[in-house]
């Protein structure tokens, strides 16, 4: 019995230890990086999770360009602005894939926008860009959808009466009602049941995306796929998405074909039928389906969350709530409908609006790129599928480009004569081939949005509470914890 238990020990030492050397074999390929150890990689010292603080420590040690580990599978990181801007934008064309792990697959099937590559993401992509542009997205003729909506939620803030309320809900129903009015031509009611399904849905499946489970699931698929709790809430969450695109797309169908087309799924669905029976052709239902679901997710989380963040900065910092609505007041008055043009002229609200998105950096960690060929970052080999992560947190908070970059500074987009100013390390949508595709309509919305809501109220905390928590939710996107405010009528 003995010597069998020997034997054992001794076999899986030596695995260990050949997996240990042939990772080490393997490190010479890439740039440099912590040692990773058998079977987890780095998983270990970096807990599970892919977080912005483990990786600037890292970088500290290892330099602006290094590699992690998750068990096997390299990972090259990105870390400050200019290895971010440079690793992404130099050679462009060889890292604009995205990863076709696992847990992606069964997201997309390798359909749509976000997660698909090659021909079918350029096409898709192309038509999603210029299908935006026709329906007048950046024009007048969509800022009529992003007022009507702002109007709803100040309606039913007015309705509050300045009591205590917790903003996310009506945040969230405001900026979904948005997208589904792009790609669905109508707005769902607050009590629609569906509605607040997919809205859970969406949160179900951010909540995954950067968490333990996420990784347990890359590692061991059969053994999370039927006992992970978290990963069978991520499934029923896209099998309900799915179903109910499938209904919309369904509805679109027996309507027949509009005179004109109205929204996105009308735009599509002319494209499958002007491209039927060419071969080069991607667009198809499921496609179609898998777009919608993409832009949805995509246009509903990140700016609900900018936007929650937004209302949490004003409540902690009501000096700069006061010079907004001053400026507000001084340039458009109170009963000005407020279109995306004005913000040429509200110079410093614009400014508070940029520095909401660098200071709350809701995606510390972009969406992952993969290189399609053998290529170089920054004068380091990479070869050809290897997955790379951009810290966008290293580049929003990079000391070298910014004054003040762990305070909420609003100078930080003002000249010295109070004129708006961009600034080149401002890279919240990315950068490069897969900058986000509805960078457009987010910032639409958030100027819109926030412009109407400081318009209307003076936000607040709640009686008798002197402080609130600002420190980040962890996830796919970085949330406000969850707060109360008031909204006091103007």
């Amino acid at each position: 019995m003995l010597t069998v238990s020997v034997v054992l020990v001794f076999f899986v030492v030596s695995l260990l230890l050949m997996q240990f050397l042939k990772l080490q074999w393997m490190r010479r390929r890439f740039p440099p990086g912590p040692t990773p150890y058998p079977f987890f990689g780095n998983l270990l010292q970096m807990n599970f999770q892919i977080h912005h603080e483990i990786l600037k420590k890292m970088a500290k040690i290892h330099g602006n360009v290094f590699t992690l580990w998750l068990s096997n599978i390299p990972i090259v990181v990105l870390q400050g602005f200019q290895a971010v801007k440079e690793g992404l934008t130099v050679h462009a064309e060889d890292v604009a894939g995205r990863p076709t792990s696992s847990i992606f697959h069964i997201l997309t099937h390798g359909n749509g926008v976000m997660f698909s590559n090659g021909h079918l993401w350029k096409q898709q992509r192309r038509f999603g860009l210029a299908t935006m542009r026709k329906m007048g997205v950046g024009k007048k003729d969509q800022e009529y959808r992003l007022q009507e909506e702002a109007c709803h939620l100040v309606e039913y803030l007015q309705k509050t009466n300045g009591k205590p309320l917790d903003p996310t809900m009506p945040v969230v129903h405001t900026v979904s009602n948005v997208i589904c009015s792009v790609i669905f031509g109508h707005r769902f009611s607050e009590d629609d049941e569906n509605f607040h399904r997919l809205i859970e849905s969406v949160d179900t499946l951010t909540t995954f995306g950067n968490s333990i489970s996420f990784f347990v699931y890359e590692m061991f698929p059969w053994l999370a796929s039927h006992f992970l709790a978290p990963f069978k809430q991520t499934v029923s969450s896209i099998n309900f998405v799915n179903t109910l695109l499938a209904k919309e797309l369904e509805s679109h169908k027996q309507k027949g074909k509009p005179e004109e087309n109205q929204d996105f799924i009308d735009y599509y669905l002319d494209e499958i039928d002007k491209t039927k029976g060419d071969a080069d052709s991607t667009y198809d239902e499921e496609n179609l389906i898998q777009t919608i679901f993409d832009l949805f997710l995509a246009g509903t989380e990140t700016t609900a969350t900018t936007l929650r963040w937004a209302l949490l900065y004003m409540v902690v910092y009501p000096d700069i709530q006061e010079k907004v609505q001053k400026e507000l007041d001084a340039v458009l008055g109170r009963s000005h409908l407020i279109c995306y043009e004005d913000r040429k002229k509200l110079p410093y609200t614009n400014a508070v609006i940029h520095e909401i998105q660098r200071y709350s950096n809701i995606i510390l960690i972009a969406l992952p790129r993969q290189s399609v060929k053998d290529t170089e970052l920054l004068g380091y080999p990479v070869p050809k599928n290897t997955i790379i992560l951009s810290n966008i947190d290293s580049v929003l908070s990079d000391p070298g480009k910014w004054e003040t970059p762990d305070q909420f500074n609003p100078g930080h987009f003002l000249d010295k004569d109070g004129n708006f100013v961009n600034r080149e390390a401002f890279l919240p949508f990315s950068i490069g081939h897969r900058v986000c595709m509805g960078e457009l309509l987010a910032r639409m919305e958030l100027f819109i949005v926030f412009s109407t809501l400081l318009q209307a109220f003076t936000f607040t905390l709640p009686e008798g509470v002197k402080e609130v928590n600002t420190k980040l939710v962890f996830g796919i996107t970085m949330k406000p914890p969850p707060y109360q405010l008031c909204a006091i009528p103007r």
